[in-house]
């Protein structure tokens, strides 16, 4: 796979469809399709936060150079590293199919640690995205004003709509 990072920047909103799917954003789907050589997105609970994180393929390669350096780092410093536990954590993601459309069925071995019900807002974040449920996003604290304001606006666009059918 390419070298360059792959970028996921914008936001996006989905309610849970027919079949239990949810449909990622336009903008993450050419992101995706390109660091997966395919179509495939890479998602996993947040280590801190209780919401999703998202990449394509691409990426796992970054991950062991992360788990790498971090072990590098605790020996030079005699500290400590359990590489069970660090690698459990780091490489907790499932791999997921979409179609053309951007569905996907999220699996419940991580909608449930990150507490997502059947509505999921995107949000890029540079190397990856990350997705929430709209109400655990809003009880977050300062620092959080933009990320939310823009969650209600694309959450209220989107339940409008689903109204309107």
């Amino acid at each position: 796979m390419a070298s360059r990072p792959y970028i996921y920047s914008g936001q996006g909103f989905s309610l849970q469809r027919d079949k239990g799917r949810f449909v990622l954003p336009a903008p993450f789907r050419s992101t995706l399709k390109a660091s997966s050589e395919g179509m495939t997105v890479c998602l996993g609970k947040d280590e801190a936060l209780d919401c999703i994180v998202g990449f394509g393929l691409s990426r796992k390669d970054e991950m062991v150079a992360r788990f790498d350096a971090e072990e590098a780092a605790a020996l030079d410093k005699g500290l400590p590293f359990d590489a069970v536990q660090r690698g459990m954590s780091l490489f907790s993601v499932v791999d997921v199919p979409f179609d053309g459309s951007g569905r996907f069925i999220l699996p419940e071995s991580v909608s449930k640690p990150a507490r997502i019900e059947d509505q999921l807002y995107f949000h890029g974040a540079g190397r990856f995205f990350t997705a929430w449920n709209p109400d655990v996003l809003a009880e977050l604290g300062a620092g959080w004003e933009g990320a939310k304001a823009i969650c209600a606006s694309l959450r209220a666009a989107e339940l409008g709509k689903a109204k309107r059918k």
